[in-house]
């Protein structure tokens, strides 16, 4: 029987529905392929400077066991295997793992799919050196119990990398009216702005969840040049966090 303690049933269902547009970089996630190349350069430099590698080497991922929690179509996850990591990625909403298989097979990729939970997976004694943990937590039921599970399945010195988005103002502005309603990037009610989670909030649950957060950064959009970069300073709206188990 499969854990499903912090699983939203009405999140889950929301992406469900869009399971097919996973890798339409023009679809109903464009958002996230434009915020992709800014995610993939935290999650590789905190990697890498976490476990000592180069990552302009070739499969400077090889011998890591990375865990891609809600993974969606695998936007995460194919990039972590051509790093060479042993790649599992996890999602709740069932119909995106045939999407994800699929891609992957077209992309010449070995990357183990599954329809499961966190809680599910920490419970088969699962455990890896990375959790990729990005724009899930908002979704969940239960953030503080979901986030102990994400720690579960970490090995000892393991990495959490957890994105989410803050709670704020501007953080209802841009994602909610910005990208729901008016750029119609995403379909409406995507995002639930209750239950966004300050940076400081973030740091607390995963204090709390038995980890050691030990960076964090703001990922800021640029209506010039239209891409997302990295900020120290301004994280009002998205924002991305280190943890170590330690």
């Amino acid at each position: 029987m499969m854990a499903v303690d912090t699983v939203d049933p009405q999140e889950v269902a929301k992406f469900e529905a869009m399971a097919a547009e996973w890798w339409n970089a023009d679809g109903k996630f464009k958002p996230l392929h434009m915020l992709n190349p800014c995610r993939l350069d935290y999650i590789t430099s905190q990697i890498a400077a976490e476990f000592g590698r180069d990552p302009s080497g070739p499969l400077p991922f090889a011998g890591l066991r990375i865990l891609d929690i809600g993974c969606g179509g695998g936007l995460l996850s194919e990039p972590m295997a051509r790093l060479g990591a042993d790649v599992v990625g996890a999602d709740a909403a069932a119909r995106n793992i045939p999407v994800a298989q699929a891609h992957a097979r077209q992309s010449g990729l070995t990357i183990d799919y599954r329809h499961t939970t966190a809680e599910a997976l920490a419970a088969a004694g699962e455990r890896f050196d990375v959790v990729l943990n990005m724009e899930v937590v908002e979704h969940v039921a239960d953030p503080q119990a979901y986030l102990v599970a994400c720690q579960e399945l970490l090995k000892p010195g393991g990495l959490m990398i957890c994105s989410t988005l803050n709670r704020n103002p501007k953080s209802f502005l841009m994602a909610i009216i910005g990208a729901e309603w008016v750029m119609r990037w995403l379909p409406k009610g995507t995002h639930d702005w209750q239950k966004f989670i300050t940076p400081d909030e973030l740091y607390a649950l995963i204090e709390t969840a038995g980890l050691r957060p030990v960076d964090r950064k703001g990922m800021v959009f640029n209506p010039v040049t239209w891409r997302w970069g990295l900020s120290d300073r301004d994280l009002s709206c998205n924002y991305v966090t280190a943890s170590i188990k330690g």
